[in-house]
C-alpha cells in the first residue's frame, strides 16, 4: 500500500488523521504506518456495540455425568482411535498477560506452585502428555499468543524444553488485532506511526489461524477437529477421548464442556438454545425468570456453565469464515498519543476496544454436545490473586486432585 491508497482508504472511513505525522517520519516508519493502515478492518469500526438481535432462549439438553458413564467405553474407543490417527489438534488461547495477578508476563508462565516451580503452562502440558500416553501418538498443539507476548512465550517453552513434548508438533501464532478508537470512533495513535490496536477477542482464534496459514497446515496433516481451550484453567482436560468420541458418534459439529453451577447466581455463561441454535448466554443476559426456572424433576433448566473448552469440526468452522461475527465494544482505559505528540495515560475510560467471542462460534454451529464434567476435577480458573476463581482456590483444587505443587 502506498500513501495515495492509504489516504483513499482512510478518507472513506473518516480516519485520515492517522497520516498527520507522515511527512516527518523516517522511511521505515512510513512503511510501518502504511502496513498498519492496510490491516485496518473497516467493518469493525462500523460496529455500534449492539451485538445481537433479541433471541428466544430455551434449554439445551446436557449429557450429564451418569449418562456419560453409561456410554464411556464406546465413546473413549472412538475418541482414542481419532486421536491416534491425528484427527484432533489442540488450540491453546494464551494471548493474555497476568496483570490481574500482579504479574507482568504471559499468564501461562505464572507460577502456581507452592513448594516447587509449576507454571500454568506446565500444568496443562502435563495433562496433554497424559493424553499422548493414553492414545500412543503426539497431538498437534497450536498456541495463540499476542504480538506483545509471543517472544516471551516462545522463549519460555524453549528454555523449558517444551516440557518434554515433541516440539515439531507445536506451532505458535499471533492473534489478529482490531483498531482501538476514542469514544467518538476515531482510531487512537500510540506513536506517530502506529495506530492503536488490541487483540480481537477469543472468538478470533480461527481467523488468526487462517491469517497465519495454519488452517491449511492442519488440514494437510489430517486434522478434522480443533479442541480450543483457555490458558487460565489449571485443571483443563484437553484432547479428552470420551468428549471427542461423544461428538463423533453423534455426528455433531461441536461440543462444549460444562459444569453444574454451584447456584443459580453463579456468574458463568450458560449453555442453552437461542432461536433454536446452540448458544451460550452470559449471566447478565439471563432474566430472573430464566435463571430460576426448573423442569418437572425440580432441576434448574439453565444449570450448566461453560468452561471455555470446546471442540469444533473443521468443515463446520470453514462455513463460519464468511459470516460476520457480532463485534462487542467495551469501554477501556487506553494510553495514546495526543494531537501534540504527547503520550497520555488516562485515569478514566477513554477508548473503545472491539472483540469477538468464541460463544458466537457456537451459535454458528447446527448442533452442539453439552458435555458435563466434574467441576472439582476440571475447573480451576485463575482469574484473581485471592478469593473466588483465584490462585488460592486453584492451588486448593490441584492439591485435592493429588497434583504435586
Amino acid at each position: 500500500m502506498n500513501y495515495s491508497e492509504a489516504f483513499l482508504k482512510l478518507e472513506k472511513i473518516g480516519q485520515t488523521h492517522l497520516l498527520k505525522w507522515y511527512d516527518v517520519l523516517k522511511d521505515d516508519e512510513k512503511q510501518k504506518l502504511l502496513d498498519k493502515i492496510e490491516l485496518i478492518d473497516a467493518k469493525v469500526l462500523a460496529s455500534n456495540g449492539s451485538n445481537k438481535d433479541k433471541e428466544t432462549i430455551s434449554p439445551l439438553k446436557t449429557l450429564t455425568l451418569p449418562e456419560i458413564k453409561e456410554e464411556e467405553l464406546e465413546d473413549r474407543t472412538l475418541g482414542l482411535k481419532a486421536l491416534k490417527e491425528g484427527k484432533l489438534a489442540c488450540v491453546l488461547l494464551a494471548g493474555g498477560m497476568g496483570s490481574r495477578l500482579g504479574y507482568s508476563h504471559p499468564k501461562g508462565m505464572y507460577n502456581i506452585g507452592i513448594n516447587k516451580t509449576l507454571s500454568i503452562f506446565e500444568c496443562q502440558m502435563n495433562t496433554l502428555k497424559e493424553r499422548v500416553k493414553e492414545c500412543g501418538s503426539f497431538i498437534p498443539l497450536f498456541i495463540m499468543t499476542s504480538p506483545e507476548n509471543i517472544d516471551e512465550t516462545k522463549k519460555h517453552f524453549e528454555e523449558n524444553d517444551f516440557y518434554g513434548y515433541d516440539k515439531t508438533y507445536i506451532k505458535f501464532f499471533i492473534q489478529t488485532e482490531y483498531p482501538v478508537t476514542d469514544l467518538n470512533g476515531k482510531i487512537l495513535m500510540t506513536n506517530k506511526y502506529t495506530p492503536a490496536s488490541a487483540p480481537n477477542g477469543n472468538g478470533g482464534w480461527y481467523l488468526s489461524m487462517i491469517n497465519a496459514g495454519l488452517d491449511k497446515y492442519a488440514k494437510s496433516i489430517g486434522v478434522e477437529y480443533f479442541n480450543v481451550y483457555a490458558v487460565d484453567n489449571v485443571l483443563q482436560k484437553m484432547a479428552d477421548p470420551v468428549f471427542l468420541g461423544s461428538i463423533i458418534k453423534r455426528g455433531y459439529e461441536s461440543g462444549a464442556k460444562v459444569v453444574k453451577k454451584v447456584d443459580p447466581d453463579e456468574r458463568v455463561g450458560v449453555i442453552c438454545l437461542a432461536n433454536g441454535h446452540p448458544s451460550i448466554t452470559e449471566y447478565i443476559e439471563l432474566t430472573d425468570e430464566l435463571r430460576f426456572s426448573k423442569d418437572e424433576n425440580g432441576e434448574y433448566l439453565y444449570n450448566f456453565g461453560v468452561i471455555l473448552n470446546y471442540i469444533f469440526r473443521v468443515d463446520a468452522l470453514d462455513r463460519t469464515k464468511g459470516n460476520d461475527f457480532p463485534i462487542y465494544r467495551a469501554n477501556k482505559k487506553f494510553p495514546y498519543m495526543d494531537d501534540f505528540g504527547n503520550t497520555i495515560t488516562p485515569t478514566e475510560n477513554n477508548a473503545h476496544k472491539y472483540e469477538t467471542f468464541v460463544l458466537d462460534m457456537v451459535r454458528m454451529m447446527n448442533n452442539c454436545v453439552s458435555f458435563e464434567v466434574d467441576r472439582y476435577k476440571e475447573f480451576a480458573p485463575v482469574k484473581n490473586l485471592h478469593g473466588i476463581d483465584s490462585v488460592d482456590s486453584a492451588r486448593e483444587l490441584l492439591i485435592k486432585n493429588s497434583i504435586d505443587i
